[in-house]
């Protein structure tokens, strides 16, 4: 049997599709039975009537889910062709569509604080335990600036404490043995960018990532900084790094005060800055709790053991 499904005019086919087609080829492997060639607002399928007619229910839940949402993902596919209602976007908390248009939410009460902050303050301090989800909320924040060209650049940046006396001994030049110590940095992005799209903006400069030591002596200017574990940075790193805040830019530290490696012998500079700066007009503090972890669910369980 041969059919002609017809989409929509209302539909955003990029959407629909997906990168790279990818909403297509997850259909199409979860309908083995069925050639589907798509183009345009068409897609000609043939294979045997019964498979036809599933597929195209499946297509007809897909694009009311696409036009209800605005967005469609693998994700949402899967959910639909297993019996269960995609999650319902709360465009008053999305914060942006990512790779596939996967919805990037401020999921959690002081997520939401983070973005409410960012637009009012311009030095923000987001502070709590490992899985509340502060750096990738800070770097949607950045994306959707960048996206919005309020900023022309994105620097995220980690103190290489683990790794500071260690470089020497790793293969390789300076950038690969930084990177995979920076790798939380770059799993976030992709999320949110296409890999071609990330790859331009690496190359470009107009998104970088380096470890804090390599910030000295630079005017970070019309962008938005992220300085994420900043509880290993040293006072004087801490320092260092506030002051390179320069004209149009936003600032974003995040760390975890229950994590730090530094030696004891030094204070955690996330800790001094917190007690130095708290309750200065354009600086706000953000403190994230067990109750705004969005990993599984036994991540939650897992840091309140380590706490007890």
């Amino acid at each position: 049997m041969e059919s002609v499904i017809t989409l929509n005019e209302a539909v955003d086919t990029k959407a629909f599709y997906g990168i790279n087609n990818a909403n297509i080829l997850c259909l199409s492997n979860q309908h083995p039975e069925v050639r589907v060639v798509a183009r345009g607002y068409t897609l000609k399928v043939t294979g045997p009537e019964h498979a036809v007619r599933r597929f195209q229910q499946a297509v007809e839940r897909c694009q009311e889910v696409c036009l209800s949402h605005g967005s469609l993902s693998e994700a949402m596919i899967l959910d639909l062709l297993h019996g269960s209602a995609p999650e319902t976007v709360n465009h008053e908390h999305l914060i942006l569509h990512g790779v596939g248009g996967k919805p990037i939410l401020a999921r959690s009460v002081n997520q939401r604080k983070l973005v409410e902050a960012f637009l009012s303050d311009d030095l923000l301090f987001a502070v709590g335990p490992a899985g509340s989800g502060k750096t990738y909320t800070a770097i949607a924040l950045a994306v959707r600036a960048l996206k919005n060209k309020e900023v022309k650049r994105i620097i995220l940046s980690r103190p290489a404490v683990e790794a500071g006396e260690k470089l020497g001994f790793l293969p390789g030049d300076m950038k690969e043995k930084i990177d995979p110590y920076l790798q939380p940095l770059y799993d976030a992005l992709q999320d949110m960018l296409p890999a071609n799209k990330l790859q331009e903006y690496m190359e470009r400069g107009t998104i970088q990532i380096a470890p804090l030591a390599f910030m000295r002596g630079r005017t970070l200017s019309d962008a938005v900084v992220i300085l994420d574990e900043a509880q290993n940075a040293t006072v004087l790193q801490l320092k260092m790094f506030l002051t390179r805040m320069g004209l149009g830019s936003k600032m974003i530290v995040t760390g975890d005060l229950t994590q730090i490696d530094l030696p004891a012998s030094q204070r955690s500079g996330l800790s001094d800055a917190m007690a130095r700066l708290r309750g200065i007009k354009g600086i706000q503090v953000v403190e994230f709790t067990q109750q705004d972890i969005v990993r599984h669910h036994l991540v939650t369980h897992i840091v309140k053991a380590y706490a007890d």
